[in-house]
């Protein structure tokens, strides 16, 4: 009988689901987004406004900044994972690029709801 010994942190399957389905989520936001400039043709600022000003258009502009942060997370910590071999420069990148990550989320959200 074989002994299989599993090492690693079994990432694999899920962080392939989640770069999946924070792609869809960013496929059909950007289809939405697209159906609104091919029918608001000239764009006018107040369209654009008026647009953003809308609080579902807020959350969906959220969950696709959320999708766009988790799947590049999981993207960068893939290529540091593979390229960065001495941990402790890769754990300083990993942090770095999350700290980077919630920087943007938040300034995301700061420009969503300082619309006015």
């Amino acid at each position: 009988m074989v002994n299989r010994i599993v090492t690693g942190a079994h990432y694999g399957l899920r962080d392939w689901l989640m770069q999946r389905i924070t792609a869809v989520v960013m496929v059909v936001y950007l289809v939405a987004l697209a159906g609104f400039l091919l029918t608001h043709q000239p764009l006018q600022y107040a369209d654009w406004h008026a647009f953003f000003e809308c609080e579902l258009v807020r959350l969906g502009t959220i969950l696709f900044m959320s999708s766009l942060f988790l799947h590049a997370w999981v993207g960068v910590r893939d290529i540091l994972m593979d390229y960065l071999k001495p941990v402790g420069l890769r754990l300083t990148a990993e942090v770095l690029t999350i700290v980077v990550l919630i920087a943007y989320a938040a300034w995301s959200i700061q420009i969503l709801w300082g619309i006015k």
